[in-house]
């Protein structure tokens, strides 16, 4: 992996911590993760991205890791996510930056293309897809479709039900996520357990080594997952925080990509459908043989992608390309 700095930004009320690669010179690319991840998750974008001369920084966000994780829930709502990259680009002088977000870190990405038009100049989506602001929040959407059956996002909302759970074991539940992503939406009881039926693993999957596998397990050891599963309990405030953001449109350079066997894809099937309606300008991909992991699983096809991408709208100078 090309040679990564780390730094602490105090900004928005919080310790930020992010590891930063490439020319200091290069155009910005943020790599924002998702749920249950780290920055470790992009170690496999970093050296392409450094090669073609661009600067990449990937935050640790907060809930994770060396980050700070507030107590209060309302600390996690997608405006104040959106604000710690915002403060953090003020931070180191940042006129403009392509935004590169999966999961949770996705739907950071496509709401800081609606609040900063002129200097998000390119965005990347993995995995979850935005066709703008639900008419009532996705959470009683959801209520309503899985009143009798298990769904894991209901099951996250109630403090201190799911950390009993996932923070029991870290490395059972790391390795459930890893490897169960396509299970989460199987039928069950809205009673059971999360993990409930689903059999024990002893080891990662191919695409995390088990030295890659250490640096997820401490992102979570001592801290749990309260922090990471509070972002899953704001979608109400979501809604409520994002009104004046409903009419707009995702205007810029827009790659989305997705893996065949993403449940996500199962779950937001209309979102999918709908979202060519509020992101004018984007180009769909769907990997094949790819789960949810996808910037892991299919690594390769998605540096290949994604360099295409930047190169016809997020182009690195010449003169930083060639180290002049």
């Amino acid at each position: 992996m090309s040679q990564i700095t780390q730094h602490a930004l105090k900004l928005n009320g919080i310790e930020l911590h992010l590891h930063a690669a490439g020319p200091l010179d290069g155009p910005p690319v943020w790599l924002l993760h998702g749920f249950p991840e780290c920055w470790y998750s992009w170690r496999r974008q970093v050296a392409p991205l450094v090669a073609a001369g661009y600067r990449v920084l990937i935050p640790q966000m907060r809930g994770y890791g060396d980050s700070s994780a507030p107590e209060d829930i309302a600390a996690y709502d997608v405006l104040t996510l959106g604000a710690d990259i915002q403060q953090a680009m003020d931070a180191l002088g940042q006129q403009q930056a392509c935004i590169v977000g999966h999961d949770w870190g996705a739907v950071v990405a496509w709401h800081l293309a609606l609040l900063e038009p002129q200097r998000v100049k390119a965005l990347v989506a993995l995995s979850v897809p935005f066709a703008g602001r639900p008419k009532r929040p996705a959470v009683e959407i959801m209520a309503e479709l899985f009143a009798e059956r298990f769904n894991y996002i209901l099951y996250f909302q109630k403090p201190g039900v799911a950390e009993r759970e996932l923070d029991a074991d870290i490395d059972r539940s790391l390795l459930h996520f890893m490897h169960d992503c396509e299970h989460l939406l199987d039928e069950k009881s809205p009673s059971a357990l999360l993990f409930e039926g689903m059999p024990p693993h002893h080891a990662p999957p191919a695409w995390c080594t088990p030295e890659d596998f250490a640096v997820y397990r401490r992102t979570f050891e001592g801290r749990g997952f309260r922090g990471a599963l509070n972002w899953y309990r704001n979608f109400e405030r979501n809604w409520q925080r994002t009104e004046h953001l409903g009419e707009r449109q995702v205007s810029q350079p827009t790659l989305f990509m997705i893996g065949d066997r993403d449940p996500v894809g199962q779950l937001e099937a209309r979102t999918l459908e709908r979202m060519p309606g509020k992101v004018p300008r984007l180009e769909q991909h769907r990997l094949d043989d790819c789960g949810h992991w996808i910037q892991s699983e299919q690594a390769e096809e998605v540096n290949l992608r994604l360099l295409d991408f930047l190169g016809r709208n997020y182009p690195c100078p010449p003169a930083v390309q060639t180290g002049a």
